[in-house]
């Protein structure tokens, strides 16, 4: 008895299940990924944008004062509308690795179904062999046997028959 039809389709339907959370989890990590270089980006915005004040200070140039303090205000904006949207993507990012785990769990098993009806259909292969081999072997002892036994009934009967008593 092969490996059931629905042991093989629930494996594949855990594969399929698990490769669709791994791409889930690896888009959301991409996400914060993103999310985190934009943040790293805003801080050095900001920075910019104090050295321009601070050179501005040295050499007296107003214009420079003002974009060095709108770029630092639009970086600390920026970044404020981006910490909120890290701390939800990085809740995103550890329910969808929670989701992956259990999912894989649930492959794991299958799959343990799966290995587990193998070996024992292995087992049962190997008994059946073992067995025919046996059958085999014990009727060619028979055979033979038969074989060795057939010459001396003929002969009995030749010599103890009703003609010679």
């Amino acid at each position: 008895m092969a490996v059931s039809r629905a042991l093989r389709r629930l494996l594949r339907i855990r594969e399929l299940n698990e490769e669709q959370q791994r791409l889930a989890l690896e888009a959301a990590l991409k996400e914060l990924n993103l999310l985190e270089q934009a943040q790293e980006a805003t801080a050095k915005r900001d920075t910019r944008g104090l050295r321009l004040i601070a050179s501005s200070a040295r050499t007296g140039e107003l214009a420079d004062r003002e974009a060095g303090l709108e770029e630092s205000r639009a970086a600390v904006r920026h970044a404020a509308s981006l910490a909120p949207r890290i701390a939800d993507c990085k809740e995103d990012v550890a329910d969808l690795r929670e989701r992956f785990l259990a999912v894989r769990v649930e492959r794991r098993q299958a799959e343990a179904l799966v290995d587990e009806a193998r070996a024992r259909e292995a087992i049962t292969a190997v008994r059946r062999t073992q067995q025919a081999i046996d059958d085999w072997f014990g009727a060619r002892r028979h055979r033979e046997k038969d074989a060795a036994e057939l010459p001396h009934r003929d002969d009995r009967s030749d010599s103890s028959g009703p003609g010679e008593s």
